[in-house]
C-alpha cells in the first residue's frame, strides 16, 4: 500500500489495529499519549502503542496537544494521506482533521449509532444488548458522529467482561481497518450517513461509579460487575471495609430486601430490588482475591441478623 498513513493511539485496545497497518502499509509516523507516572513510586510507564510502535521500528511522537501548532507541523512533515485514530484520548480539531488528502478516519468500538462516547464497550454490556461490534468511520467536529465506512458485529457472549469483549473488538478493528483502507483510499466505499434518530452515549465513567446499588435489580448488577471489570471495578462496604466484587450472578429468587445480606448455596449473597446478586469471587480491603465460598468459610457473621 502506497498511501502514506499516520496512527493515532494510546491503549492496549489500539495495538491490534497499529499492528495490522505496521504490518501491510507505509506507516509513517506514531502519536500517542505522553508517558505517564503509575504505580507507587510514580514512575512513567508508556502507552500500549508507544511498546508497539517501538517493536516495529515506527516513528514516535507524543504531544500534550495533538491540536497545538507544534503538533500539526509535525504532522505536515510526515506529509500522511491519511490519519487513523484508534483511542487516541483527545478530540481532533478541524485544521488536524482536514491535514490528510483523505482526512482521518476512526476504529470504534460499537455499533454507531448506538453508543457514542468514551465508554461504548462498557455500556453495551451494561444495557443487556446481545450484539455489538466494531464501526470504522470518517471524522468529522462532532462526536463520533461522521459517516460509516465500514462495520462488522459480533455476539456479546454471558460472560463477557469489558475487558475481554474489548480484546475481542481490538483485534475485530484491527482486521476491519485494514480491509477498509485500500477500498477508501481507492474510491470503492461509498460513506454511508449515521441515522441519528438511533443515537445514543456511552460517557466517561468515573471511578466513583463502581459502588453498587441494591435498590437495583441483581439482573442489572451482574451486568454492572462484567461491564466495569477491569475498571472501575465495583465495591460495596462490609463491616465499614470496602468489599471488591470481581464475579458475581443474579439468581431470581425472592429478595430479603435490598441491601440485605444473605447466604445463597454456601456464597454470599445480597439482596436487591429483584433476585438476590450471589458473590462468587470477591476480596476484602487489604486481603488477597477469594472464592465466594472460602469467604464465608472464613467469615461467618456475613449474613445479616
Amino acid at each position: 500500500m502506497d498511501s502514506r498513513i499516520v496512527f493515532m493511539g494510546t491503549p492496549d485496545f489500539a495495538v491490534p489495529s497499529l499492528v495490522k497497518l505496521a504490518e501491510g502499509f507505509q506507516v509513517v509516523g506514531v502519536i500517542t499519549q505522553p508517558d505517564r507516572p503509575s504505580g507507587r513510586g510514580r514512575k512513567l510507564v508508556p502507552s500500549p502503542v508507544k511498546h508497539a510502535a517501538l517493536e516495529h521500528g515506527l516513528e514516535i511522537f507524543q504531544p500534550e496537544n495533538a491540536n497545538a501548532e507544534n503538533s500539526l507541523q509535525k504532522i505536515r512533515e510526515w506529509d500522511p494521506d491519511l490519519i487513523c485514530v484508534a483511542a487516541y484520548g483527545q478530540i481532533l480539531k478541524p485544521t488536524l482533521l482536514e491535514l490528510p488528502q483523505f482526512g482521518c478516519i476512526n476504529v470504534h468500538a460499537s455499533l454507531l449509532p448506538r453508543w457514542r462516547g468514551a465508554s461504548p464497550i462498557n455500556a453495551a454490556i451494561l444495557h443487556g444488548d446481545s450484539q455489538t461490534g466494531v464501526t470504522i468511520i470518517q471524522m468529522g467536529p462532532g462526536l463520533d458522529d461522521g459517516p460509516i465506512l465500514a462495520q462488522e458485529s459480533i455476539d456479546i457472549l454471558a460472560d463477557e467482561t469489558a475487558g475481554s469483549l474489548s480484546d475481542h473488538l481490538a483485534d475485530l478493528g484491527g482486521k476491519l481497518l485494514a480491509a477498509t483502507i485500500p477500498l477508501y483510499v481507492g474510491g470503492n466505499i461509498s460513506p454511508r450517513i449515521q441515522d441519528h434518530s438511533f443515537t445514543t452515549y456511552a460517557p466517561k465513567l468515573k471511578k466513583s461509579a463502581g459502588e453498587l446499588n441494591f435498590d437495583l435489580s441483581a439482573e442489572f448488577l451482574a451486568r454492572t460487575v462484567r461491564a466495569f471489570s477491569p475498571w472501575p471495578g465495583t465495591f460495596t462496604f462490609w463491616k465499614e471495609l470496602r468489599l471488591i466484587i470481581h464475579q458475581t450472578r443474579a439468581v431470581s429468587v425472592t429478595s430479603p430486601g435490598a441491601g440485605v445480606l444473605t447466604v445463597y448455596d454456601g456464597y454470599p449473597a445480597i439482596g436487591t430490588s429483584a433476585g438476590i446478586l450471589v458473590l462468587d469471587q470477591l476480596q476484602l480491603a487489604g486481603k488477597n482475591k477469594t472464592a465466594g465460598s472460602a469467604f464465608i468459610n472464613g467469615n461467618p457473621d456475613w449474613k445479616s441478623k
